[in-house]
This record gives C-alpha cells, sequence and structure tokens, in this order.
C-alpha cells in the first residue's frame, strides 16, 4: 500500500506559464506590404468585448493571386469547403479574407455553408471595383467551438457597418485584424518583413493564431494546377505586394507549410478549420514587371520561396511559444535521415509523445521515452526495394542542445549510453527553449519539428473550453 501511494505522489512543481508579452509589439508602416486595407471589429460573436471579426482587402490595380493550404480533416468545416471551391472557380485568384473568431462554423450541416457563403458576399462588397472582377473574391475562415452555429447577423453587420469605417494600413489596422484571429492566444500574432528580388524591395506580413488543437497537416487548393497530395484551429494568412503567379505562389506556399506549419505540434490534435492563406498583388512592381514564375523565371521563384518559407516559420514557431499552458519551446530536430519524409514523421511522433512532453514539462532528460518514440515510426522503402528500411540501434545518437550556444549533452552515442551530468541536464531542461537532436545513421536527410511540454494549466484550459 504504501508503494502505490509513493507512486501516486509527485515531486514535479507546478509552474506558472511564463508571461509572452515579449512576443508581440510595435512594427513600423515601412515594412508592411503595399495595397492592402484591413481591419478588425467587435461583431458580439465572442461573449467578451474582444474583436471576433477581421477583415483584409487587396487595393492593387494588378490582379492579385491566392494561394491556400487546408486541413485533411474528414470534417472539413464549412468556410475551408467555400474557400477551397471559390480558389478553385477563380484559378488562384482572390481579393479579399474575412475571418471570425468564437465560433469554428465547422459540422454546422447546410446552414453553416450559407452562412459562410454569406460572409464572403459581404466582404466582396466591400472591395474596390477592379477590370478583372470575378463573381466572388473572398476567401473565408473561421475557428472557435465546433458543432455551434455563427451569429450570422451579427458578424454580416460587423461585415458590412462596422469594418468600413475603421479599415486602414497603418501597424493598428495590422494589430485589430491579427487581434480579430484570437481564441486562447494570449497575444496577437503578427509580423513583417522587406526582402529584394531583382533589385526591387518587397514586403511580406502575416498574421496567425493558435494555441490548442495544434497539429496541422494542410495540403493545396483544389485548383487545376495544383492537385491534393500528401502535405488546432491553425488559422493565418500572409500577404505579400510582390508579383507571383497562381501556380507558382501555391507551389511555394505548399512548400513552405511543410516546412512551418506542418512542422509545429502543441496537442497533438488536428483541427477541422486548419487554413493558411497567402496573397500576393504586385503593388510593390511596375505594371512592366512580369509575374514570378517558377518555370519562366525560377531564380526569382526560388528567392521566394526561401522567403515566404522562412517567414511562414517564423509564423508557426509564434504558435507553439503561445502553446496553452507551454512553459517550454523545444526544437526537435531528426537528422541522418534516407529521406525528409522520415525525418519529419519521426520528429513528428517525437513532438506528439505525451510520455515526451510530460518529461519536458517535469524537466527530466528521460532521453528513453524520446527512443521510445523514435523506434515506434514505420520507414519508407530504400529507393528500387518494397522492404521497409529498418532504424539500426547501434547508429542512433541522442543530444540535448542548450539554447545559449553552450556545449551539447549527449545521452546516446551510436546506441550507446552516457554516463549524464544529471545537474547539466537539469539546467538545460529548466531553461524555457532548449533542442533535441536525434542521429539515426542511415542517411543525410533531416527535419526539424516545433512543440512544447504538457502542463497542468493545458489540462485546466481544456477542461473546461466551451464554458
Amino acid at each position: 500500500m504504501s508503494h502505490m501511494f509513493r507512486r501516486l505522489s509527485s515531486t514535479v512543481t507546478i509552474k506558472p506559464t511564463p508571461s509572452k508579452a515579449h512576443l508581440h509589439g510595435f512594427l513600423p508602416s515601412s515594412l508592411f506590404p503595399t495595397g492592402y486595407l484591413l481591419t478588425g471589429v467587435h461583431a458580439g460573436v465572442k461573449k467578451t468585448t474582444a474583436l471576433d471579426v477581421g477583415v483584409i482587402l487587396s487595393t492593387s490595380d494588378r490582379p492579385t493571386s491566392a494561394a491556400a493550404c487546408f486541413t485533411r480533416n474528414a470534417f472539413k468545416a464549412a468556410p475551408v469547403l467555400v474557400s477551397d471551391e471559390i480558389l478553385a472557380a477563380n484559378g488562384g485568384r482572390a481579393r479579399g479574407i474575412v475571418v471570425n473568431s468564437g465560433c469554428a462554423n465547422a459540422v454546422t450541416g447546410q446552414q453553416g455553408l450559407k452562412d459562410a457563403w454569406a460572409m464572403v458576399r459581404a466582404t466582396d462588397g466591400l472591395l474596390p471595383s477592379h477590370s478583372d472582377k470575378l463573381e466572388h473574391e473572398t476567401l473565408v475562415m473561421s475557428t472557435g467551438v465546433i458543432g455551434q452555429h455563427l451569429p450570422i447577423s451579427r458578424i454580416l453587420d460587423g461585415i458590412s457597418s462596422k469594418a468600413p469605417t475603421s479599415l486602414g494600413a497603418d501597424f493598428a489596422a495590422w494589430e485589430r485584424a491579427a487581434k480579430a484571429f484570437m481564441t486562447t492566444d494570449t497575444f496577437p500574432k503578427l509580423r513583417a518583413r522587406k526582402f529584394t528580388i531583382g533589385r526591387v524591395e518587397y514586403h511580406m506580413a502575416g498574421m496567425d493564431k493558435g494555441a490548442g488543437m495544434i497539429h496541422p497537416d494542410m495540403g493545396p487548393a483544389s485548383t487545376s494546377f495544383a492537385p491534393k497530395s500528401l502535405h488546432a484551429t491553425l488559422l493565418g494568412c500572409i500577404l505579400t505586394d510582390a508579383p507571383v503567379s497562381p501556380r507558382s505562389l501555391q507551389s511555394a506556399l505548399t512548400y513552405a507549410v511543410e516546412r512551418s506549419f506542418n512542422s509545429i505540434s502543441v496537442d497533438g490534435d488536428m483541427s477541422t478549420n486548419d487554413t493558411i492563406i497567402v496573397l500576393a498583388n504586385g503593388a510593390a512592381a511596375g505594371k512592366e514587371v512580369k509575374e514570378i514564375d517558377e518555370e519562366t523565371d525560377k531564380e526569382s521563384y526560388e528567392i521566394f520561396k526561401t522567403e515566404l518559407t522562412g517567414f511562414a516559420a517564423d509564423l508557426a514557431k509564434l504558435v507553439v511559444r503561445d502553446g496553452e499552458g507551454a512553459t517550454k519551446f523545444v526544437t526537435v530536430t531528426v537528422k541522418e535521415a534516407n529521406s525528409f519524409a522520415d525525418a519529419h514523421n519521426i520528429a513528428s511522433r517525437i513532438s506528439t509523445s505525451a510520455l515526451v512532453k510530460t518529461a519536458l514539462y517535469g524537466e527530466d532528460a528521460n532521453w528513453g521515452r524520446i527512443l521510445a518514440a523514435t523506434g515506434s515510426v514505420p520507414l519508407a522503402p530504400l529507393p528500387n526495394t518494397s522492404t521497409p528500411a529498418v532504424i539500426e540501434p547501434t547508429t542512433v545518437s541522442v543530444t540535448f542542445i542548450p539554447s545559449d550556444g553552450s556545449t551539447p549533452l549527449p545521452v546516446l552515442v551510436n546506441g550507446e549510453p552516457e554516463i549524464v551530468d544529471e545537474v547539466r541536464a537539469k539546467a538545460i531542461l529548466s531553461e524555457e527553449e532548449f533542442g533535441i537532436e536525434v542521429r539515426l545513421g542511415m542517411g543525410d536527410k533531416e527535419a526539424t519539428y516545433w512543440t512544447c511540454d504538457f502542463s497542468y494549466e493545458y489540462v485546466k484550459i481544456n477542461g473546461d473550453y466551451r464554458s
């Protein structure tokens, strides 16, 4: 009996969730892309007075390209289905985005689809006239509680009556839009930067939301040139004033998402609403500048793809840093794999293991759990064979990586356990940020995942989410 009580007792200290206030701050207007107006308003979706409807409009004279990656969950929410349909019908063109928070409009039947289309039409009505005007030019997103209908009359009033009076292009306008995305987020996730292609300076800015139900698996929209393939609610949008063709914008986004938003996990749960949208309106380019395209201007396309991937990773990491109840931000890197897919799958398994994540919270260097997660992942067959590859335990190494640049701490080297300095291990894991590196000793491919710990606060938040 005494043994049972010892087993049930815990020496883990309940730690407060660290402040995330330092992750959001003022951004100069010179960093934001030109040719966009946006805002966030309180329409009455949420019980509080928080902003809950965001509107984004492209005002460029040039055609605006649009691309998106959507959840692969079987229960796709109404806004996902509607946005996918619009992108397919328009061949990758759209000029508006509308988002509501507080209600996911998921598993809401035909009424949910009608409500999503109503949001599209209302936002279409705010777009400036354009020579290439299409029937519907707005993509729609929703986040919040699943299975409840939108208070659609309030939302439509917010779009048509409240949003036009506060549309702007300065930092305050961007911040309002970012706040309208938030649910359990503790800060608005907003970033912006400049980049150069061919001596022309362009800008990229974006916002996302997410803190729980985060383990995205998103693929490209059903455009004619982008067939579906493998690739929380996590919602995000990235806006640029660079000119990019629709097909190349989708290609670049699909590549970027696999290495950013599809490489994060808070709790291992995929949402019905996960959506990332990119608009490229070309407003910073002269009319004589052609759209960047992967076939006609490979060099410019590669530069843009690299910029988009890095920017998407920055936004994705903000979601993990704001994970519900999270006290740790952990970079999991798997190296020396036969393929990116193998490395990515193993990093995902480590990042979603409840045993690993609880050990991270307890600051326990329990590398056996990391190894168990690694060995549970089936690998792809080697080239020109049908036999799956198998991990050789004697070539695997596990190392904890301090965030301060000090010497890494190996705990397993080529399958042999090290005599671990437990005091040093505790010191590394007591930091808010550190890394886990796994080397398989099989090939030369690698992948990175970003994850956080499981805390008592996570259970508290999700135990009464609907209330």
